[in-house]
């Protein structure tokens, strides 16, 4: 199979600098693989990522595929030029998770001009599945993101 992603130099390293000092850092989430129409992370199942009954936040859940699916859809589109902003997430829980680290996969359903949809499965260290998720989200200009329109999110 051929690579979806725009750039093939694209690397974790690369993905674990941009997630410095924002949610996704905060609650542990790493990239763990980058395959040619997928993208993998973790999650530790703890204290920042538990609610009160002692269960995998939602809010959790979703922060990790959102994550997945954003960062995916801009490793698609030439950063210099577009980028991805959320439209809509749903997230579906399957099975609660006390400990341990939960894992996630996202894989584009739709890659358009446009829009982009992406499906993200939630599993557990057993590979259980805990939720499952679709984002979508435009491709936009980048100028419409940021007010410096020399930024960019990845290299």
């Amino acid at each position: 199979m051929h690579p979806i992603w725009y750039s093939l130099d694209i690397n974790l390293d690369t993905l674990h600098e941009l997630s410095k000092n924002t949610m996704s850092e905060h609650l542990g989430i790493i990239f763990t693989e980058i395959g040619p129409d997928y993208l993998k992370a973790m999650m530790p199942v703890n204290e920042k990522t538990r609610q009160p009954y002692g269960l995998l936040h939602g809010g959790a859940s979703a922060t990790l595929a959102e994550t997945l699916g954003s960062v995916a859809a801009a490793l698609v589109v030439n950063p210099e030029e577009k980028a991805c902003v959320g439209m809509e997430i749903n997230l579906n829980h399957i099975r609660p998770v006390r400990e341990g680290r939960v894992h996630g996969i996202a894989r584009p359903l739709h890659i358009g001009k446009t829009t982009q949809v992406w499906d993200i499965r939630i599993s557990d260290d057993r590979n259980k599945l805990v939720s499952v998720s679709r984002l979508t989200v435009a491709v936009i200009d980048r100028t419409q993101v940021t007010k410096n329109p020399d930024a960019s999110m990845l290299p």
